[in-house]
């Protein structure tokens, strides 16, 4: 299926409002989803025979900065027996309280992928079965992907920050 074939079978499936497609010059096209919805939405890509959107490629966070005072996250989907790809975003508030509903129970991959966007960016996955860092310890201060990060000195006694 085409991105416009995909875009009218989730708008007549989720409403007009729900997605909307995007045009980026020198970018892949991709679909922005309702934050509400992502859940949903993911579920009904897989799911559906025309799309079977059987991978998550990648999940990453991207933030906007402090201005534009939000977040993306982006899905990267690919369905093997159609060899299709296909991008999905959604936009969310910098706030500390956004939270985005898991697609973890969608694809297993999204486990450590929301795992890793919530320890390097701060974004919290509503319905996460273990949402916890990854790569950082428990306590360590703040989240180094922010753009208003701002690098702790020291950590147990440790230089970090030179």
């Amino acid at each position: 299926m085409t991105l416009p074939e995909i875009h009218a079978l989730l708008a007549a499936e989720f409403g007009p409002d729900v997605i909307r497609e995007e045009e980026a010059t020198g970018l892949m096209p991709y679909l922005v989803i309702g934050t509400s919805r992502i859940a949903d939405v993911c579920r009904f890509l897989h799911d559906h025979p025309k799309t079977y959107f059987d991978s998550l490629s990648c999940l990453t966070g991207i933030d906007n900065g402090p201005a534009a005072q939000t977040f993306e996250v982006v899905y990267n989907l690919y369905s093997i027996p159609y060899e299709a790809p296909l991008c999905l975003k959604v936009r969310v508030s910098r706030e500390e309280n956004t939270e985005i509903p898991s697609v973890s129970s969608v694809w297993k991959t999204a486990d450590w992928h929301e795992r890793e966007a919530f320890d390097l960016f701060g974004i919290r996955f509503s319905g996460h079965p273990d949402l916890r860092r990854i790569l950082l310890p428990e306590d360590w201060e703040g989240h180094p992907l922010r753009k208003d990060y701002d690098e702790q000195e020291r950590y147990h006694g440790i230089q970090v920050r030179y």
